[in-house]
């Protein structure tokens, strides 16, 4: 799930921002280990501390139904836990169920719930919370992205207090990836909520390794070590979250010890981190899952426009017309160089786009699938033989005839927390404006840029991004029919052929035959152009050496808000 942007892959995702500021103006907690290092000479491992993390942004919601930015699910992962895990390799593995079985006609799952787990606030977890949370998943429509891992399920229901039986109408060929997202909630506390999604959620009681302890709007998350955790607790005492929005202000911040790691470390600034003394740049590969950066259009067509924007009024649905001319989008595609997006996105650290589903996926990824050459001739004879001309010679196509616009002026909206974003936009600005279509920038802040997009649909063009779950349902998800009124559908792209390859991939339980129908799905989003995806790029944190030990140097992901790695840090000796 990040927008978002940038979900998941959660348990070890997180994005980015830029300008000048100093980190010592924050008001978040002091006593960071890394002010405060460790003197004792002890046989002993040392344990205690507070770990200190810069961050680009803050959480969008503390509610998890409603969180859309990947900074927010950080911190349900590490505040909440979910029947089932995931390794970095891709491995489901129990968590809080201990075992799962399906029937042999595929149509019922069991699941055997532990039952050693308290909730922060020390009430006993059963499987009644875990039922009570999927139907409230299931239940809360204006739930952003929740919703779509129990849409599947029947009926949920908790037999006991450590059994979970679970029905579909047909095979689900992703039970285990649903359950790595289903946050449990407590029941006494949430079923006496009246409304979901206005529920802020300020305690945030949860089951997992950390519990939250303070946080203040913008500035900071403060959690503090659940030692009566039901698996290994923390070494740690606390970590601290705290957002430094501008990117040298942050590296600045790791390089002088105010922070002990950071995460949205900006390509630019690797060559100085690996130059500084006692400071490790981790550069990880996507593990079970990966990012992708995208450019989206408005393509929602007048008949699919929602009645409902999330606030009571209509969609605004005010995409430029020519969008709507899958010519016009496939020139621009032509007309995009993946290759120097890449280069400035990542400093050539990432590889080449192609789909939405990254090659962390694995068999899923449809390496086979045609691209769009870069060539701006091309794109330039499309757009002349569908008729869009420049007649007036100012550098920019007028529309056609028939079409309720003026010439080929797009707005193209990005995050103002992308570190690379200016420099990205200005490019993409120089490659279509090379073929006659301006483009008019403006960044807005994740939350606005939510607010346009979707479902109101008042936008032309939206460079982004996103993380990837480890199981390709949910990604792809986001171009199906019927989740252009829910507000997941981002571009409001709608083709019952697709979604007809969407509901028998989520049903066919030979896993050949269900990546053949996902690989079908990835060259129907390539050649309606929905989506450009520029470029799959890695995690890239950096951490102090000299404050705490333990950081996961080998695992495949980024690491910095992975539980196993902020369990196992000590404070240096």
């Amino acid at each position: 799930m990040q927008r978002r942007r940038l979900l998941p892959f959660v348990a070890a995702a997180s994005l980015a921002l830029a300008a000048c500021s100093s980190p010592a103006t924050s008001s978040a907690p002091s006593g960071s280990a890394a002010a405060q290092p460790s003197t004792a000479a002890s046989q002993a491992p040392a344990t205690g501390g507070t770990v200190r993390i810069g961050t680009k942004g803050y959480p969008d919601s503390l509610n998890p139904g409603n969180g859309v930015l990947s900074e927010a699910y950080t911190m349900y992962e590490l505040v909440y836990d979910t029947p089932i895990g995931v390794t970095a390799d891709g491995e489901y593995v129990p968590e809080l169920a201990t075992d799962w079985s399906v029937s042999e006609d595929g149509l019922t799952w069991t699941m055997k719930i532990r039952d050693d787990v308290t909730f922060h606030d020390g009430t006993p977890l059963t499987a009644e919370d875990i039922a009570f949370s999927m139907h409230l998943y299931q239940d809360t429509e204006d739930f952003p992205f929740l919703p779509s891992y129990v849409a599947n399920f029947e009926t949920m229901e908790a037999t006991d207090a450590t059994t979970l039986t679970l029905t579909t109408a047909e095979p689900f060929a992703a039970f285990e990836p649903a359950m790595v997202f289903i946050y449990v909630l407590p029941k006494h506390i949430w079923e006496g909520v009246d409304d979901p999604v206005a529920f802020e959620n300020e305690e945030m009681i949860g089951s997992g390794p950390f519990k939250l302890k303070e946080a203040s709007q913008g500035e900071f998350v403060d959690l503090a070590a659940n030692k009566e955790y039901w698996k290994t607790p923390a070494n740690v005492d606390e970590v601290i979250f705290q957002v430094i929005d501008n990117d040298d202000a942050r590296v600045r911040a790791l390089t002088n010890g105010q922070v002990d790691a950071i995460t949205d470390v900006p390509d630019t600034a690797i060559p100085t981190l690996q130059n500084s003394d006692n400071v490790h740049v981790q550069i990880a590969d996507v593990g079970a899952g990966g990012s992708l950066s995208d450019i989206f259009f408005n393509v929602v067509s007048d008949e699919n426009c929602p009645e409902d924007d999330g606030s009571g009024q209509p969609a605004v649905c005010s995409g430029h017309p020519a969008l709507k001319d899958l010519a016009v989008r496939q020139a621009l595609a032509h007309a995009t160089d993946k290759q120097q997006l890449l280069t400035i996105g990542t400093g050539g650290l990432g590889t080449p786009g192609l789909s939405l589903v990254p090659p962390g996926l694995g068999a899923f990824f449809a390496s086979d699938v045609t691209d769009y050459e870069f060539n701006a001739d091309t794109a330039r004879g499309m757009l002349d033989a569908a008729g869009y001309k420049d007649t007036d010679g100012d550098g920019i196509r007028e529309c056609l005839p028939t079409q309720d616009c003026d010439d080929l002026t797009m707005r193209l909206n990005y995050p103002n927390d992308s570190t690379s974003g200016p420099r990205e936009s200005d490019l993409l600005k120089s490659m279509w404006g090379d073929v006659g279509v301006n483009l008019v920038v403006q960044p807005l802040d994740p939350d606005t840029l939510t607010s346009v997009c979707c479902p109101t649909f008042d936008y032309d063009v939206i460079m982004w991004g996103w993380g990837s779950d480890p199981d390709p349902a949910f990604l792809l998800g986001v171009a199906i029919c019927d989740e252009i009124d829910s507000g997941f559908s981002e571009s409001g792209y709608c083709n019952p052929a697709y979604d007809d390859l969407y509901d028998a991939q989520a049903v066919a339980t030979n896993t050949d035959e269900r990546v053949d129908l996902i690989h079908q799905m990835q060259q129907i989003l390539i050649d309606d152009v929905p989506y450009i995806i520029p470029y799959y790029y890695p995690y890239i944190g950096a951490w102090r050496t000299d404050t705490f030990t333990g950081w996961l140097e080998n695992d495949p992901t980024l690491g910095l808000e992975d539980q196993s790695n902020l369990l196992q840090l000590r404070p240096a000796q």
